[in-house]
């Protein structure tokens, strides 16, 4: 191989050799090794280099594919990681400047002619060198190379080429661009760093940036996962431009051309030698070339907006800011719209004006932001400059409207902010084309719009000028336009605003826009109006700003001064009578037999300000008893004219009768606003002495009755439509939803005054605008705030008082109970007549359940037995021999979604006619045959069922069902019914949804028997009928044997276990505190027996085969635990020997259970009710001595399981803590049954947990185990001995809880799970020692702890918690401690006074942060004031230390700014230590404290003496 590389220099010049085996021989020389030529790396670079250069000069002919291959081949050497071992090892390579120079003419012929073949080996030679730092020094060096090479760059990605070749250019760019920053950088002069940007890299730069800025190549995902993403160049870009065009050195240049300049002082002579670099800059922007014509407007657009910006941040400061503001009008002059005016251009497309408009708010948003237009300082010092150019702005925009473009308004908002006299000479044009004829339909544009409409209104309200707005906005809606084409001048949100504005001005003002309103209506559209379309829509619109006005304004009282009084009661009868009675009159006399448009508009108006005059007029005579009103007093009225609106004097009956005919055709605002005076009357008549005489309420019925009927057609037909909830926008599609909110935001006015046909129809329509599946929370997550059928209906439905509307809830219940019939009696597998036989309640209507279930209850005498067996027996009958009623999936969903709206009714207060036929109906659902549904539909439905027959009969009226049926009957039909169900469930036995149904059937039999023993209501005949079925069914008798059962029965052996366990939880506590011998409790105590062994054996039954016996499934150990807890109870005597000498009925199945929950308590950890029932039935279990295994100690198996479950890492603390109180328990009942060593033992199992060795070990579980051990041991009740053990280990346990907590806080992981439950233990341990530990040792040991727990950078969920364990630490020192605290007082302040400043550090006012972290803080400044008056509850010991605990205070408190609530929490304590600081500790204070914290303790002094001392002592006084 060596002599293939001999002479290698002289084969790779030969012109013999071919140039195919030149680059065979150049690439072996380059990876061998045995190629020993000297300076091999810069021989074979620099042959590569000459072939290229000597090819592109012409002085060689090369193939296309040759030159390509050598372009690879420099790129393989560049980017061999042999070549870079070699650079970075110091090996000195030269790379040539003529391979620079013919890569930046590669890049230009691509930038000018587009990509070619090499191309991507060219780029990937860039790349290599500028990643290379000392093969990129060349372009330091060369800096001109740079720029060159930087600039076709750009225009190369200008011309967007192919996607194959886009991440490499980009990624190059990028390197480049990175490389060029450092070298500007370093440059030190700045003309010449200006001079290259504006001359090679100005344009480019800003096209491409454009071009990324819009998302030219990521849309087509050709960038996306690149290492040079488009936002790190586009941030290149901008720092090139920053360095280069808005240097610090740069800014006496800008000076000059802009200030100088426009002042006109500079010589001829300094202004050709000025550099003026905005004119160089703008010169250069506005004659674009390296991008299409179509891009070109766009790219200055985006270009003028980035060059304000960089401006800007380089440039402004105070006192600048007239520089700022000359470089504007400039750029501002390069976008199309500035020559708009001078007519240079067409008219520009949407598109282009929404391009420019956006820089225009850019422009104007930064002068905002920065401050840059002082008004005062631009009148006084610049002659308007300023405000001459807005106002130029604002004319463009004003005479050019763009209501499509939500930047076009924007704009004119920011000009408002500016200055509101900007907009003022164009008032009536901006009201016109911005609000009044502003075609918007798109959400965001009309976004905008509400904006800049709620700051006109809310600047000219804070001016006081309020009517004059309002005379713009009235001449802009009184001129002749097509006004049908207008929006509503008042929508929902300029309506919100007015209504805010109106509440904060002065009564004259609000008067005086009134009266201007009037005035325009009386002089330009009421003469005129006859006949007149387009003034009857105008009028409609005077009378919506009217309304608003009227509607909103601040009510008069007694203390309004009487000048305003009189001048609101003359405007409110002058609009009477010059307005309001000659729109109706006008309405009247010209009724024809065919109704003209204009005539609905004119009712609509004339009604909408007759409403809003009546209920203004009923307000203001509430309110102020100077106002008199004109109105005629309903008492004063004959019945007959009672039955129309008399609110509005000037009318007659006649004339309302014929309002009232021609209203009934249309559905718009006129029947809506008729409606508002028939409830303003009703309102009216009940404010009357005598609303109660039959005259009275006969005129109220027909008025509730009149509402209601008004929209009951359209109310018939179902619609979607919804409501802004403002008067204005009431029309013929909104008016079926405005009308259900006007009854439904008054039904407790209308619903006393309705017949029953009324309510029916009331309760219908609720009941059909339900969105069922839907609650209240997901409707009032949408985000439009409009009123809706369903929002609503719902409203009423969830409302506290729908309840005590007696008849509509009834109603509405016997509403859903009708659909749920129907849908029962669609099921009917037979002939309908049988079933109306069968079941009659099925068939009720709503009218005659009332009376037949009362004729019903009044027939069943307290000793009739055969109704109540009849009923019974005929529904048990059906059960066995297959029920009536089969229903399909379709008509199961819809029956649960009508249980749905039931669970919804309370349920427990019905009477009992409703409450009997419910249980009926509800029992009916229960026991009718489920077909073949899926069975998670039927547990859903049978839970639903179950669940609402247990709060039924929770209620008050459930003693009637036990009238017509026996409880034990119940329980029979039921079960029957529920064990037929089960053997067609194809389900697991321990699904979740099959676990959950049987807590459910098992919590409603609970509960129905517990109401016998209650009410004992034939204790014995009823649970001797119950025990007698369960022990009667046949599953369990059958199976004998041990064999698997199948999967049906087996759900119906859980159903039986389920119910023989309720009966005996039932039962035995009632046997057991049964102390009287009589022969019932002696029949109630057999049954017990007979109910024990019959659920013994079912649970034997229901066990699984295992290797040793057999194995009970997890979720029947609440079954075994209640078992055991029965037999105890039915065994008890009067004492705890009589128990221990009784024979258990299942002494076997205990054991074995015992023995199964010792093995699987671990495991069981993970569901929490299994573990629950497991600890319950190991502390029954040690109550009972007889079942001890006599080979073993049960103390050890069973604290073995119990320190194995602590142990176990996959038991979350949540599950722990759960568990604590029946831990507590177990553990409690252990120690009573084990000896001395087994405490010993528990103590060392203790000890060994808190041994340090365990952090190292990072075994955090084991001490966690530790800590809640002996948590639950210092809450357990101790024996003399066990007690003597455990505080002689105290001192052991506190200095191992101490080496825990340092251990543990220097891990921020290990801050919160073990420091937080150490901190607990050791304030437990501290304050059940109170007596005990008395070494100052100790407690100083316990200080030392709380030092080492960090409080400062913690989660703000952290703060709390830790912030509360240290308190609780120090407080249980403080109050259990007095001995110790006598010498440990400095020790104590040290610890609290980190817990004063973290609080004040915390509670600090932010910039940015989330309210409901204050919650937080509030907290922990609320302990910090609680042990504050724990400290000066101890004065006498306190007292020397007070001053010092007050400086500490001010001098924390000087740094920041407080939220107030934590400053008053933490004033509230510190003004308690002020209480003990003598005279000369307050003199001390005053003297001492630095300046800035004086005056900070001076405040507080002061507050304390206004606000704490003065009230202290105002008490003491009243103090025996």
């Amino acid at each position: 191989m060596t002599a293939i590389y001999s002479g290698i220099s002289f084969k790779l010049k030969s012109k013999t050799t071919s140039w195919e085996n030149k680059l065979k021989l150049a690439h072996f020389a380059w990876i061998s090794r045995q190629c020993l030529l000297p300076n091999k790396e810069q021989v074979l670079l620099d042959w590569a280099r000459q072939s290229l250069v000597a090819f592109y000069k012409g002085k060689l002919e090369l193939k296309e594919d040759i030159v390509e291959r050598l372009w690879i081949y420099i790129d393989n050497i560049l980017h061999s990681i042999k070549f870079r071992t070699l650079l970075k090892n110091g090996k000195m390579t030269n790379l040539q400047i003529s391979l620079v120079k013919i890569i930046n003419e590669r890049i230009t012929e691509f930038s000018l002619s587009g990509p070619q073949r090499n191309i991507s080996a060219v780029l990937s030679c860039c790349h290599g060198i500028l990643s290379t730092p000392a093969l990129a020094v060349i372009y330091t060096v060369k800096q001109e190379l740079m720029v060159a090479f930087l600039s076709q760059l750009c225009q190369l990605a200008c011309m967007q080429p192919e996607a194959a070749v886009v991440a490499q250019l980009f990624e190059v760019i990028h390197l480049a661009f990175g490389r060029y920053l450092l070298i500007q950088q370093q440059q030190v002069n700045p003309k010449r760093a200006f001079g290259e940007l504006v001359g090679h890299l100005f344009q480019p730069c800003l096209v491409l940036r454009h071009l990324l800025s819009v998302g030219q190549w990521t849309q087509a995902s050709q960038l996306q996962g690149q290492q040079a993403p488009s936002w790190d160049i586009r941030n290149q870009i901008e720092g090139v431009l920053q360095g280069g065009a808005f240097q610090p050195e740069l800014l006496s240049s800008y000076k000059e051309e802009l200030l100088e300049q426009q002042q006109g002082s500079a010589k001829v002579g300094a202004m050709k030698s000025l550099l003026t670099p905005v004119h160089t800059m703008l010169a250069k922007l506005v004659d674009i070339a390296c991008c299409e014509p179509s891009l070109q407007a766009t790219v200055v657009a985006s270009a003028v907006a980035l060059l304000y910006k960089l401006f800007l941040e380089s440039y402004f400061k105070e006192g600048n800011q007239l520089l700022c503001f000359q470089v504007l009008p400039k750029l501002f002059g390069c976008l199309r719209i500035s020559h708009l005016q001078e007519q240079q251009l067409q008219a520009l497309s949407t598109s282009d004006w929404t391009t420019e408009l956006l820089v225009v708010e850019q422009f104007l948003g930064a002068v905002v932001s920065h401050n840059i237009y002082n008004i005062a300082a631009d009148r006084i010092r610049h002659g308007e400059v300023q405000f001459h150019f807005y106002r130029r702005l604002a004319e463009l925009l004003i005479n050019h409207p763009q209501a499509s473009v939500p930047a076009w308004f924007r704009c004119l908002k920011l000009l408002l902010s500016l200055n509101h006299l900007i907009l003022e000479p164009d008032l009536d044009d901006l009201v016109s084309s911005a609000w009044v004829d502003a075609d918007v339909t798109e959400c965001r544009t009309k976004k905008a719009q509400e904006v800049l409409i709620n700051a006109l209104v809310q600047t000219y309200a804070k001016l006081r000028q309020v009517p004059r707005l309002f005379e713009n906005l009235l001449g802009v809606i009184c001129r002749p336009a097509a006004e049908e084409l207008r929006k509503p001048v008042l929508s929902c949100g300029p309506s919100t605003v007015f209504r805010e504005c109106l509440l904060e001005l002065p009564p004259n003002q609000i008067l005086d826009t009134w009266c201007l309103v009037l005035e325009k209506f009386q002089s330009l559209v009421l003469p005129c109006l006859l006949g007149d379309t387009d003034l009857a829509l105008k009028s409609l619109s005077l009378s919506s700003v009217l309304h608003c006005i009227m509607f909103n304004m601040r009510s008069l009282d007694n203390s309004t001064p009487l000048p305003v009084v009189r001048r609101t009661q003359h405007t409110m009868e002058s609009m009477l009578r010059e307005l309001v009675q000659p729109l109706l009159h006008l309405l009247i006399d010209h009724q024809g037999p065919a109704l003209a448009p204009w005539q609905q508009k004119v009712s609509d108006s004339a009604l909408l300000l007759a409403s809003t005059w009546a209920q203004v007029d009923t307000m203001l005579t509430l309110n102020c008893s100077q106002y008199r009103s004109i109105s005629v007093p309903i008492a004063d009225t004959d019945l007959e004219t009672a039955n129309f609106p008399s609110l509005l004097p000037g009318l007659e009956r006649k004339h309302w009768k014929k309002i009232e005919k021609f209203t009934a055709v249309f559905d718009s605002l006129g029947k809506y606003c008729l409606e508002q005076l028939y409830l303003q009357k009703m309102k009216r008549t009940l404010m009357q002495a005598s609303f109660q005489s039959e005259e009275a309420l006969q005129t109220l019925r027909h008025d509730a009755a009149y509402i209601l009927r008004s929209g009951k057609k359209r109310m018939s037909q179902r619609t979607v439509a919804s409501w802004d909830g403002h008067v204005g926008t009431v029309n013929a599609c909104t008016y079926p939803v405005a009308h259900w909110h006007l009854i439904a935001s008054n039904i407790t006015i209308f619903i006393s005054y309705l017949c029953p046909d009324d309510v029916r129809y009331l309760a219908d329509i609720l009941l059909q605008n339900l969105p069922l599946g839907r609650t209240q929370e997901n409707l009032a997550d949408e985000e439009e705030p409009c009123v809706t059928f369903e929002k609503l209906s719902l409203a009423i439905l969830y409302s506290p008082i729908f309840p005590e509307m007696q008849s509509l809830h009834s109603a509405s219940l016997m509403g859903v109970i009708a659909r749920c019939t129907h849908i029962l009696i669609s099921g009917a597998q037979n002939d309908v007549g049988l079933l109306h036989q069968q079941l009659p309640w099925l068939f009720e209507k709503d009218h005659t359940v009332v009376a037949y279930w009362k004729k019903r209850l009044v027939n069943v005498g307290p000793e009739s037995i055969e109704p109540r067996g009849e009923l019974a027996q005929n529904l048990l009958l059906l059960v066995n021999s297959g029920f009536p009623i089969e229903l399909d999936a379709g008509q199961l969903e819809r029956i649960l979604e009508l249980l749905e709206v039931l669970s919804v009714l309370q349920l427990d207060s019905l009477l009992a006619p409703y409450h009997v036929h419910s249980f009926l109906l509800l029992l009916t659902m229960a026991i009718t045959s489920l077909g073949s549904t899926s069975s998670s539909l039927t547990l859903q439905v049978l839970m639903t069922c179950y669940r609402l027959l247990d709060r039924l009969q929770s209620g008050r009226s459930a003693r009637s069902v036990f009238r017509i049926m026996y409880a034990s009957d119940v329980v029979e039909i039921i079960l029957t019914s529920l064990f037929k169900a089960s053997g067609q469930l194809l389900i697991d036995a321990d699904a979740p949804s099959w676990l959950e149904f049987l807590q459910v059937i098992g919590s409603f039999l609970e509960h129905l028997m517990q109401m016998l023993v209650q009410m004992k209501l034939s204790l014995v005949v009823n649970f001797r009928k119950i025990i007698t079925f369960l022990s009667s069914y046949k599953l369990y008798t059958e199976e004998s044997s041990g064999k698997l059962l199948e999967s049906q029965k087996y759900l119906g052996m859980q159903l039986l276990l389920v119910s023989l366990t309720k009966s005996c939880q039932v039962l035995g506590p009632f046997v057991k505190d049964q102390k009287q011998h009589q022969e019932s409790v002696e029949v109630l105590r057999e049954l017990l027996q007979q109910s024990i062994l019959q659920t013994g054996a079912v649970l034997q039954l229901c066990s699984e085969p295992a290797a040793k016996g057999w194995h009970l499934p997890s979720a029947l150990l609440s079954s075994a635990t209640t078992l055991l807890e029965a037999d105890v109870a039915q065994h008890s005597g009067d004492t705890e020997a009589e128990i221990s000498k009784t024979t258990l009925s299942h002494s076997a199945l205990y054991q074995t259970v015992y023995s199964q929950i010792l093995s699987e308590l671990p495991s069981l950890a993970g569901n929490l009710p299994s573990f629950q029932a497991a600890v319950r039935f190991l502390t029954l279990f040690f109550l009972t001595p007889e079942l001890h295994p006599k080979e073993d100690s049960i103390f050890t198996s069973t604290f073995h399981s119990v320190k194995e479950v602590l142990a176990d890492p996959d038991v979350s603390s949540e599950v722990t803590e759960c568990m604590e109180l029946h831990l507590g328990d177990l553990l409690t009942q252990m120690l009573v049954v084990g000896t001395t060593e087994d405490f010993r033992g528990v103590l060392q199992c203790v000890l060994q947990g808190l041994n340090i060795s365990n952090v190292w070990k990072a075994d955090q579980q084991t001490v966690l185990s530790a800590i809640t051990l002996l948590q639950l041991l210092l809450n357990c009740p101790l024996s003399g001995e066990q007690s003597s053990l455990l505080w002689r280990a105290c001192p052991q346990i506190i200095v191992a809880l101490t080496l825990q907590v340092r251990e543990a806080c220097q891990e921020q992981s290990l801050l919160l799970p073990v420091a937080g439950p150490v901190l607990d233990v050791l304030a437990l341990l501290l304050r059940q020692g109170e007596e005990v530990i008395r070494s100052p040792h100790h407690i100083s040991l316990a200080f030392s702890a709380l030092l080492t727990v960090p409080v400062d950078h913690l989660k703000l969920s952290e703060f709390g918690s830790v912030i509360s364990r240290i308190h609780n630490v120090l407080f249980a020192i403080l109050q259990c401690h007095p001995k110790v605290m006598l010498k440990a007082i400095p020790s104590f302040l040290n610890c609290f006074n980190r817990l004063v400043f973290a609080v004040i550090h915390e509670g600090r006012q932010k910039h940015k942060g989330n309210p409901d972290d204050l919650t937080v803080i509030l907290e922990s400044a609320r302990l910090i004031e609680r042990m504050y008056s724990h400290i000066a509850v101890r004065a006498e010991e306190f007292t020397v230390f007070s001053p010092f605990i007050v400086s500490q205070y001010v001098t924390e408190v000087q740094k920041v700014t407080l939220y107030p609530a934590v400053k008053n929490l933490l004033q509230e304590g510190i003004y308690l230590i002020l209480d003990i600081c003598r005279e000369q500790d307050i003199q001390f204070l005053r003297i001492s404290l630095q300046p800035g914290v004086r005056d900070v303790f001076k405040e507080l002094y002061n507050d304390y003496l206004k606000y704490h001392k003065g009230k202290h002592e105002g008490e003491k006084r009243y103090t025996a």
